[in-house]
């Protein structure tokens, strides 16, 4: 390889920040602007999945509510799996992150003078602070705003984070490798902080947007850390359903004020599967649609039932959910006239890489937050609303972080390579392709022990096919402080769709492994075969390397104090 001139980003940072969503940008606001920063986003910088949040944010600021009551409502909803001490350490610290918000100036609704609160699913009180149904998008406006105004952030965009660069034998993080703008260049710093969102990509319907593939979950597994409760994940109700049109989230907040669940005769089937109906917790709405269409829709391809907005008073309807309509109204549907067709969705991923009260996980160094994160907070089922306050509530704890000295990296070597990969992009094109849809239906909404050992069998098939191509080892087998240039931007772009692959083929594997494992079901994992929740099975699943472990609530990873784990199975 012909060696080339030096790269134009500066390589040493006091920490890097990986993602620009609620989680990564707060955090970046929050360091001591004393340190540099790079902010690393791997599309534009307001395209993630909290800018697509409409519900709003959980908190119990109001004076006929308190934290005691949040905490209760997040407990009940996880199943048995949250830890205690972190839910009480973010309800604790609602109020000051909302009026943190406030005071950077995001215009939240409004009651008088007052915050204005709704009601969301599973919450015992109004508690849900929101601007309009658009919620993440305000958050998000304001957070780039102030990000792209401080001196000490450097924000990286359109790169995408392949790994961690490890020191010796594993001892700490001490930088990352990024595929941007043409080349592969390695950063150098003691602090990695991963917040890059959830993988609702791996599913075939997904509220999530494209830039969700687990790229911060796969890089962390890859690199050792250990990895929790990979089997919960939530599946939204009311998510659009119209041929053509992507997944749009129909917010729960729609259903707390009033809109009723209906089928295709307009009976309010939910009643049927929870005392609670349209306002049960998210899990239990989710399968009671899954199963009233398994039992009355007669052609399963874009089966749906429907959200009737017509219970609530038109002018409350166009004050709170002004985007709702815009989209419908773009898909032909007039909410004020019809109800809308929906059908549940991957949305939300409660596991993730497991971490503490300070967001560093098991490997020194590395800190993961937002929905990357296992914070213990949402154990089995995430409880409405609660994924925004737990971004910003854990990435302020990066504000006390200690960094150690960086040492400067010596000047990279720089190499040209040429590629000729197009003929191995067919397969890995094609895999892409055929992974989520094996995912929706073996590790859906409802899932059995078959149709799980068969995705298994086929998912390990396309892992080891994968394994001997050589875009795979060339990605596998990059030298930390050498950066590479590409020779076009065709090969820039097969690679992110490799590295995207590769992790969405991982985490399927392990999603699908720990459900396997968990012989129960309870919260967002549901078994046929195993239609109860078991006392035996109070228990989190850990993932380290190839180890499944198991640990107990309120159990932190192995390599950190509280709790204990044993090993299970190796796979």
């Amino acid at each position: 390889m012909p060696r080339l001139n030096s790269p134009s980003i500066f390589p040493h940072f006091d920490i890097i920040v990986v993602g620009s969503g609620a989680a990564g940008l707060y955090a970046a606001l929050c360091l001591p602007v004393h340190l540099r920063v790079a902010l690393v986003t791997k599309n534009t910088i307001n395209m993630g999945s909290s800018n697509y949040a409409q519900g709003g944010i959980a908190a119990a600021i109001d004076p006929a509510d308190n934290p005691i009551l949040h905490l209760e409502d997040t407990l009940k909803a996880g199943v048995g799996l949250c830890d205690q001490e972190a839910v009480r350490f973010m309800v604790d610290n609602a109020a000051r992150a909302i009026a943190h918000l406030v005071e950077m100036g995001v215009a939240f609704d409004r009651k008088g003078k007052k915050l204005a609160m709704t009601l969301e699913a599973a919450h015992s009180h109004p508690r849900v602070l929101h601007s309009a149904d658009t919620t993440g998008r305000a958050i998000i406006d304001t957070l780039v705003i102030e990000a792209q105004e401080r001196p000490n952030i450097q924000i990286i965009s359109q790169a995408v984070a392949l790994n961690l660069w490890l020191a010796t034998q594993k001892a700490r993080v001490q930088g990352i490798s990024l595929l941007h703008e043409g080349k592969i260049q390695w950063l150098k710093s003691s602090v990695v902080v991963l917040a890059t969102g959830g993988g609702g990509q791996i599913f075939a319907q997904t509220t999530n947007p494209e830039v969700s593939t687990g790229d911060g979950i796969a890089i962390a597994w890859r690199a050792g850390a250990v990895l929790r409760d990979l089997e919960f994940f939530q599946f939204h109700p009311t998510a659009l359903i119209k041929p053509g049109a992507p997944r749009f989230l129909i917010s729960e907040a729609v259903r707390g004020e009033g809109a009723h669940l209906i089928d295709n005769k307009g009976n309010r089937f939910a009643f049927e599967y929870h005392p609670a109906g349209e306002l049960a917790p998210r899990d239990v709405v989710s399968r009671a649609i899954f199963h009233h269409l398994h039992k009355t829709a007669t052609k399963p391809t874009n089966a749906h039932v429907y959200l009737d907005l017509r219970a609530i008073d038109s002018d409350r309807v166009r004050d709170r959910f002004p985007n709702i309509i815009n989209v419908c109204q773009k898909w032909g549907i007039d909410v004020f006239q019809e109800p809308i067709p929906v059908a549940p969705a991957a949305h939300y991923w409660m596991g993730g890489v497991a971490c503490d009260l300070m967001s560093q996980t098991s490997i020194p160094g590395l800190y993961a937050i937002g929905e990357t994160a296992s914070t213990g907070v949402h154990g089995a089922n995430r409880l409405a609303s609660n994924s925004l306050l737990e971004c910003l509530v854990f990435a302020s704890q990066l504000s006390q972080i200690e960094i150690e000295p960086n040492l400067v990296a010596p000047d990279a070597d720089i190499f040209q390579v040429s590629s000729n990969w197009n003929m191995e992009m067919e397969q890995i094109e094609a895999i892409r392709q055929m992974l989520p849809s094996l995912m929706w239906e073996s590790a859906g909404i409802s899932r059995k022990g078959e149709s799980l050992s068969q995705a298994l069998y086929q998912v390990a098939r396309w892992r080891d096919s994968l394994a001997s191509f050589e875009i795979v080892k060339f990605l596998a087998n990059l030298l930390p402080n050498q950066t590479i240039k590409l020779n076009s931007t065709n090969a820039e772009e097969q690679l992110r769709i490799t590295a995207e692959t590769l992790n969405i083929l991982d985490l399927g594997y392990l999603i699908l492994k720990s459900a396997a494992w968990r012989t129960e079901s309870r919260g967002g994992h549901y078994r046929s075969d195993y239609p109860k929740t078991s006392n035996d099975w109070k228990l989190h699943t850990l993932v380290q390397g190839d180890r499944l472990l198991t640990g107990f609530p309120n159990a932190s990873p192995p390599g950190q104090e509280r709790g204990s784990s044993v090993n299970i199975e190796k796979f």
